[in-house]
């Protein structure tokens, strides 16, 4: 008879849809930099790798793609049920007759979950696609359009696939600090973590946060989904193969590794480096440094007063 979807198949699956829902566009190997001046004027740069988790490895599986594992799944293949008498409950040899009803409901039934997984698969495409601004993961040119669409906002002056979901992009803002500052921010993509923000408080201060340059900070589902992911896929390739060998696990979200750096002549009320300011006495302003890696738990973040 129809056998239920592995369980672990379905969790990856929801484990996938989550984590890109949580953390749209990452980072990966970058340098990035940010100064603010008490007359609240400011300037930003990133450079370096960004990833688009629709298109990277192992995210098709939770929003219209094949399976994780599914490509080695062997073919459904019907088993007959005993047959049992309804009057003794005793077992007996299938009849024929018997045996072409199990195989015809056998053939309904996987005829149905055929019809659900393709319906799955379909509504799992146009989540990813409307969570991506239209651009459908699916697309052979998804790559091309995504960069497009960044290249025709102000402050991208370089976005170029490399491939698998990764872009190298240098961005550059400047400006006066008369409202909050958010990167990335990307036209029709509204989920998507900020890797740098600044928030102006109404006493002259700002707090500048890195909520995506850590490993769980940015998402406190990203780490664990990420590693779900991928212990359930290893464990679905595990069945597949009845057990023998290692399976290898489907990799997780990109861990960021860069470094970043805000430069002010503002006071530093606040910050969590390592080593605190760092005085740069030829340009009068003072820097606060942070390594970003698989081992950055906790998101930069610093409170700097400014002039009113």
């Amino acid at each position: 008879m129809l056998k239920q979807r592995p369980i672990a198949v379905i969790l990856t699956a929801a484990a996938v849809l989550l984590v890109l829902a949580g953390c749209m566009v990452l980072p990966g190997k970058f340098v990035s930099d940010l100064a603010l001046r008490r007359d609240g004027t400011f300037t930003f740069h990133y450079k370096g790798e960004i990833v688009l988790a629709a298109l990277a490895p192992g995210a098709k599986s939770g929003m219209g793609g094949p399976e994780m594992g599914e490509a080695d799944m062997p073919p459904a293949k019907f088993e007959p049920e005993p047959c049992t008498d309804p009057a003794t409950d005793e077992t007996h040899d299938c009849t024929a007759a018997e045996l072409a009803d199990q195989r015809a409901k056998w053939n309904d039934a996987q005829r149905e979950q055929k019809e659900a997984k393709a319906q799955e698969k379909e509504q799992g495409r146009k989540m990813a696609q409307s969570m991506m601004g239209g651009i459908d993961p699916e697309d052979p040119k998804a790559a091309d359009a995504f960069a497009a669409q960044l290249l025709r906002q102000q402050g991208w002056t370089s976005v170029v696939s490399k491939g698998q979901g990764k872009f190298l992009v240098d961005y550059t803002a400047s400006g006066r600090l008369d409202h909050d500052f958010t990167f990335p921010t990307i036209e029709r993509m509204p989920m998507v973590i900020p890797f740098v923000s600044v928030i102006r408080r109404a006493d002259g201060s700002v707090r500048v946060d890195a909520p995506a340059f850590s490993t769980s900070a940015a998402n406190p589902m990203m780490g664990g989904l990420g590693g779900m992911a991928g212990a359930m896929g290893g464990m679905t390739g595990a069945s597949k193969a009845g057990g023998k060998g290692a399976a290898k696990p489907n990799a997780g979200p990109p861990v960021a590794d860069g470094t970043f750096t805000v430069r002010t002549d503002g006071q530093i009320l606040a910050n969590n480096t390592d080593e605190g300011p760092k005085a740069e006495p030829a340009s009068g302003t003072s820097r606060l440094d942070w390594k970003v890696d698989a081992r950055t738990s906790a998101a930069p973040t610093a409170l700097i007063k400014l002039g009113k």
